[in-house]
């Protein structure tokens, strides 16, 4: 009895550590949360953006609607539907509105960051983990992934997680956390396969790589690492039975794998994402920072060098970071900075502890890279971006808005000829942009070939609601390298819309309405039926 009473106390103490952490956690996700919401109060309104728009919202709607979990309104990509879910499940509370979808998507990327902060706590310290989560929070594509309904931001902080559990060596919460994140976005999967890879290499080379090998006698191993895969693969059967295809449409599977294998593409595509890790929007300054930072010894305090994050956790993050970088390189159609995600951070992460270690004032060179992070929000680089990676989309959103209320105040039920994602702008009512839909005409682009297909097809439409489909820099780094532009076009969709005078001149209509912001445009052409029939 004695024996049985002394151990008594220690359950009861553990209970009451994890209530306290609990506490503390939820504590620090409401302040994160507040946060993201007062930073992006002025967006929260937005109706639906490009594959918001064109996937996520009506897949989410769909379920929302009929409790379907693979969408009817819009050909399935197979993504796993977890957010779809989670976004059903607030509107069934909340009310259908781009209000509500944001908010809750900020409580995701809340989330994130706070499963980001717990990974950096756990293999560095407080200050570089407060340093590193603040700067991810502010990196311009972190920034604006966080409110929008789209995947992969969710899948990043469930990663972190795993990671966290990995570090840990915690078995179940590493199979849930990872099992989660692919059910998120079946990229997911990337990391935890790595990491087992990781693993078994380590057993083969044991002797050789001391420095750089996991502590011994650990229970999460690749068996472990791999349970993810059987949600996933659940998941797929599923679709498949459903639909005939594992991986989406056919469409969906030739764009972003079919036509991605290719000799020349593949290394290209790897410049590309060890440019969206290492130097995009200001990720640049931060690396230079880090190398430079190497060349100087560690700083010490009471005759200790500050500690580094642990060399096998080092290798960990490597072998995903490796994983992410290979994997991307050959599928992805689009090259999205978004799909790096759950490695950027991680980066950032080595590089900031990298600092912390070794430069006396690096907190202040982390303020500076948080700066450039800041202007990269507002202001356009001097090189071509996805318009979801800064705050530019919201020019486009709301020059969108602008020229569809015109539409629809001034040519109501005209016969419109436009191209994604306009074209469903103007046919789904509930992404915000139309009271009533319009007839439309689907053009690709407004490409030459495109517009004379246009024109060819003049009686089919009574006005041409045109924009910019893509930034072009005022002076791009490489105007003038005929090659890389026609890499470009041939491996990543890069094309060159005419402009608006040149698109009314090939259509023989006239300029109505035109917007200008940030380097975009946007223009309502009309032709003479148009004028001929406009309400006033």
């Amino acid at each position: 009895m004695s024996r049985v009473a002394a151990i008594r106390p220690e359950p009861k103490a553990g209970f009451h550590a994890a209530m306290s952490r609990a506490s503390q956690h939820l504590l620090l996700f409401a302040l994160i949360f507040a946060g993201l919401m007062l930073l992006h109060a002025p967006l929260l309104r937005l109706p639906y953006f490009w594959d918001e728009a064109g996937y996520y919202v009506p897949a989410a709607r769909d379920l929302y609607l009929t409790g379907a979990l693979i969408p009817t309104s819009t050909p399935s990509n197979a993504h796993p539907p977890l957010v779809m879910a989670w976004l059903a499940l607030v509107w069934r509370v909340a009310g259908f509105s781009p209000l509500v979808t944001r908010t809750a998507m900020l409580a995701l990327a809340a989330f994130s960051l706070l499963s980001f902060f717990r990974l950096a706590c756990a293999v560095a310290n407080l200050r570089v983990a407060w340093a590193t989560t603040i700067a991810t929070a502010l990196y311009p594509v972190f920034f604006t992934q966080s409110s929008f309904a789209q995947v992969d931001l969710p899948a990043a902080g469930l990663t972190f997680l795993g990671l966290l559990a990995y570090i840990e060596d915690s078995p179940l919460r590493l199979a849930v956390w990872f099992s989660l994140a692919a059910l998120t976005k079946e990229t997911a999967i990337l990391a935890p396969t790595a990491l087992a890879i990781w693993e078994l290499l380590v057993r083969i080379v044991r002797p050789r790589w001391q420095t750089i090998l996991p502590p011994a006698n650990r229970k999460t191993g690749a068996a472990v690492l791999l349970l993810p895969v059987v949600p996933l693969a659940c998941w797929y059967g599923y679709h498949y039975w459903k639909t005939g295809y594992v991986l989406g449409n056919p469409e969906y599977f030739r764009y972003n794998v079919r036509a991605t294998f290719s000799l020349l593409r593949i290394p290209i595509a790897l410049g590309l994402r060890l440019w969206q890790v290492f130097a995009y929007f200001g990720l640049y300054l931060l690396t230079m920072a880090g190398l430079l930072a190497m060349r100087r010894p560690p700083i010490t305090e009471n005759g200790l060098a500050r500690a580094r994050i642990a060399p096998w956790i080092q290798a960990a993050f490597l072998s995903v970071l490796l994983a992410y970088l290979g994997f991307m390189s050959i599928v992805g159609g689009a090259g999205l900075a978004r799909y790096m995600l759950p490695v950027a951070p991680l980066v950032m992460l080595v590089w900031i502890s990298t600092l912390w270690r070794r430069v006396r004032y690096w907190s202040a060179v982390v303020a500076a890279v948080m700066i450039v992070f800041v202007t990269g929000l507002f202001t356009n680089p001097p090189y071509g971006f996805s318009l979801e990676d800064n705050l530019v989309y919201r020019d486009f959103v709301v020059m969108h808005v602008e020229a569809s209320r015109f539409l629809a105040m001034r040519y109501p039920g005209a016969r419109v000829i436009t191209a994604w994602p306009a074209s469903d702008e103007l046919t789904q009512p509930y992404l915000g942009y139309v009271a009533q839909p319009f007839p439309v005409v689907r053009l690709e682009d407004f490409t030459p070939a495109e517009i004379a297909r246009a024109a060819a097809a003049y009686r089919q439409f009574d006005v041409a609601f045109v924009f910019s489909t893509k930034f072009q820099p005022a002076h791009p780094m490489v105007e003038n390298w005929e090659a890389w532009q026609k890499v470009k076009a041939r491996f990543f969709g890069y094309h060159r819309d005419l402009s608006p005078e040149e698109i009314a001149s090939r259509l023989g209509g006239k300029i109505l309405f035109r917007k200008e912001r940030q380097g975009l445009w946007i223009a309502v052409i009309g032709t003479e039926r148009a004028e001929n029939a406009r309400v006033d």
